[in-house]
């Protein structure tokens, strides 16, 4: 089913998707508000999911098991938790809050994700956004690389009423360290009640989503709660207010791709035909493995249909 949409009141806002609910499996929800049927992306934003709030049990955590993907940069970023990353480049690290994972498929590869054995010994929470970032057609068959970046590596902008990291690509005249193939923004943006936050204007596409708290944008006085992503028009002026309280709101966009993208499950491409291949591939056990892991999630059964545009 489609996310939902909700009629945009104000000459600023071009649409809002209100997320659906997605299963990772092990009954793991998460909140996908992109792609929707109404916007299929964000600049080269092609998939977006929040992930919790959820308590995980004592014995219990994530399990994400080995999946491939291709054509895409995976960009995990946390509120609270830790999550154990592992891929088929032999790369494992733990990702904490504010911290940031980037992990480029390019031609293809494989990564689990799993809560570490430590954390699950007593009762721990997980939150936060897993995104997709679409690559540039010269750049989808790229090698596959992964980077990792600390809290304290991620720039900070602040001003009277709201803090936001730079998670990646440009804003406000500064430049995140990840190496990014496309002009693109993504911010993690902190405003104290009533405080507010001008999007940057240099990009064509922008969103904003709603963690917590709820935001007006400029002088309209509709609010928007948590769970909306609010996509705005082109060349406006867009200011963000937090009412009520201090709110959370991941802002992100850029400009427009090279030409739409396929997605079918954990596959992007410009390509039907290059999809179709890396479903044979996985199916064929041709992707690389995640050294020491011998679980995989299998390819979904799913009618024999293209995949879906974005």
């Amino acid at each position: 089913m489609p996310a939902d949409t909700a009629a945009a009141p104000s000459p600023d806002i071009e649409t809002i998707v209100v997320p659906r609910s997605a299963d990772l499996g092990d009954g793991f929800f998460v909140k996908r508000a992109l792609p929707s049927a109404q916007r299929r992306m964000v600049g080269p934003f092609v998939f977006f999911d929040q992930m919790g709030p959820a308590v995980l049990r004592a014995g219990a955590g994530l399990d994400v098991r080995p999946h491939p993907h291709i054509g895409l940069a995976t960009v995990t970023y946390l509120f609270d938790g830790e999550i154990m990353h592992r891929d088929s480049l032999g790369s494992v690290e733990p990702i904490r809050p504010h911290e940031l994972n980037w992990m480029s498929a390019g031609r293809g590869i494989v990564h689990s994700e799993r809560t570490p054995p430590e954390v699950r010994l007593k009762d721990s929470g997980v939150a936060g956004i897993q995104a997709w970032v679409a690559l540039p057609k010269a750049h989808e068959e790229s090698d596959p690389s992964f980077a990792h970046f600390g809290a304290g590596a991620l720039p900070v902008l602040s001003d009277t009423g709201y803090q936001a990291r730079l998670i990646a690509g440009r804003a406000g005249g500064v430049q995140a360290p990840v190496s990014v193939l496309s002009d693109m923004f993504y911010l993690d943006v902190m405003l104290e009640a009533g405080g507010r936050f001008e999007l940057p204007r240099e990009h064509h596409e922008r969103a904003a989503y709603v963690v917590t708290g709820q935001v007006q944008v400029g002088s309209d006085a509709q609010l928007h709660p948590p769970e909306q992503l609010v996509v705005f028009q082109p060349g406006r002026e867009i200011v963000l207010q937090a009412v009520g309280g201090p709110a959370r709101v991941m802002v992100c966009g850029g400009e427009p791709m090279d030409g739409p993208r396929f997605v079918w499950w954990n596959f992007v491409s410009s390509s039907k035909e290059r999809i179709e291949q890396a479903k044979q591939d996985w199916l064929q056990r041709r992707f690389p493995a995640v050294p020491g892991e011998t679980e995989f999630i299998p390819l979904p059964a799913a009618p024999s249909r293209p995949a879906n545009p974005a």
